[in-house]
């Protein structure tokens, strides 16, 4: 994946690529809401399962799917964050 590790970074088009590679069975129905609402990064950290609806993802099978999805990334996300502070630590 070319995508960098920072989810929080992530630009719409890396939100989408992440989609297509993650989640090929659900690009159909994400694809226009994440445009339609820019989802970037930051966003796609934050969402809820009520947030899937709204993207069009109305099963609620699907979206528990999606939403762990969702918590791998927010955990990788974590712990980029705490390598990050682990390193500042270091250095000083």
């Amino acid at each position: 994946m070319g995508l960098s590790e920072r989810v929080s970074t992530w630009s719409v088009e890396e939100v989408l690529e992440w989609v297509q590679e993650c989640l090929p069975q659900h690009v159909a129905t994400l694809h226009e809401g994440i445009i339609k609402h820019d989802i970037s990064g930051r966003a796609l950290l934050r969402l809820k399962e009520h947030h899937l609806g709204l993207l069009g993802v109305e099963d609620e099978e699907q979206q528990q799917e999606i939403l762990q999805d969702l918590l791998l990334l927010k955990v990788q996300e974590e712990i980029n964050e705490l390598d990050d502070i682990c390193s500042d630590c270091l250095s000083s």
